[in-house]
């Protein structure tokens, strides 16, 4: 027979009760009582039956989250890497993630409805928010346990959510940018209307105002739109690049192609993206990094709470490459007319 919950409360000298809380409830003990007994049931190998704990608490501790089609792009590796880390942390919290596909949001809404109603999974993850999501209301009028991975766009009714703090990333771009002495800096983003692209473009444009005193219509002068591709980008790109001595971009694809406009001049600036990914790393030039570590900790931590709300600050990663990396203006030539 195997070892038994009292096995372990007598190999550790305390209760049944004490054991039953280290294992479910370990914030009600001291920390030496909580040593004491994981080290007995790491002693004893004792495995709880942990199908039999969710039967009596009613759950499956099963995350729902919906997969997009396979495509070849950065969103759909930044995904990827989201899933990667939720999916560790959810092992370590001893919950388990669920993948399903859907190709619209409606379709969405009722394979989550399914889920549960079959008891596959009992907590959902919502990804890739936008205006005017009818996922949220749905969800919410359903009384169904779900987190948002991206703030409301617009007005909705409270729920979890946890998001990247797009401004105050691209505003440190800018910052390090202006410290090394850089002025004419634009920005390459997205069309307006998108919600993660203007808020994107917002950290940029406070810090030249705040810094440089530059007014909407300077600012304007000094932005590049593009759809988030590099073959888009560099025609989008190539009007600003006789006026700015630095670029911060909306995204790693959208800067890739600002570097694919500079390169055959031989013009060196800096140029820093966005998601630091490998396109970054290959090429060399700095990005910011969406902290996706802590972005799969704080929507663990949000099922506690169905109306919390995490902003999640990103990080700069400096790269030294001599043509697209961080560097003081003087040692970049002369500035741009």
């Amino acid at each position: 027979m195997g070892t038994r919950l009292a096995d372990v409360a007598a190999h550790a000298g305390v209760s049944v009760q004490t054991v039953s809380n280290a294992l479910n409830n370990p914030a009600l003990l001291k920390p030496t009582t909580l040593e004491r007994v994981l080290a007995s049931v790491d002693a004893l190998g004792y495995a709880p039956n942990i199908q039999a704990r969710r039967l009596r608490q009613r759950t499956v501790s099963t995350i729902g989250l919906r997969i997009e089609p396979v495509v070849d792009n950065i969103a759909s590796s930044l995904l990827d890497r989201f899933l990667h880390e939720l999916t560790a942390q959810a092992d370590e919290l001893g919950r388990h993630v669920l993948l399903f596909t859907a190709t619209s949001d409606e379709e969405e809404v009722r394979k989550i409805r399914r889920l549960q109603s079959e008891r596959a999974a009992d907590q959902f993850v919502l990804s890739g928010t936008h205006p005017g999501d009818a996922r949220v209301d749905a969800l919410l009028e359903a009384g169904l346990p779900f987190v948002a991975f991206g703030r409301p766009w617009d007005a909705s009714a409270p729920h979890a959510w946890v998001d990247v703090d797009g401004a105050a990333g691209t505003r440190e771009a800018t910052e390090a940018l202006l410290d090394a002495g850089h002025r004419r800096i634009g920005f390459v983003g997205w069309p307006a209307g998108s919600g993660s692209g203007d808020d994107r473009r917002a950290g940029w444009a406070d810090a030249m105002r705040e810094r440089l005193g530059i007014d909407d219509a300077g600012l304007e002068r000094l932005t590049a739109r593009s759809d988030d591709r590099v073959g888009e980008a560099v025609d989008a790109t190539a009007h600003l690049l006789p006026h700015v001595d630095a670029l911060v971009c909306a995204s790693d694809s959208l800067a890739a192609g600002a570097i694919a406009a500079a390169a055959p001049s031989g013009r060196r600036l800096p140029v820093i993206g966005f998601d630091n990914t490998s396109l970054a790393a290959g090429l060399g030039f700095p990005s910011i990094d969406q902290s996706l570590d802590e972005v799969a900790r704080a929507v663990h931590a949000a099922f506690a709470d169905p109306t919390s709300t995490t902003l999640v600050r990103p990080r700069l990663v400096r790269r030294d490459d001599t043509r697209w990396g961080i560097a003081p203006v003087a040692d970049r030539g002369s500035a741009p007319s």
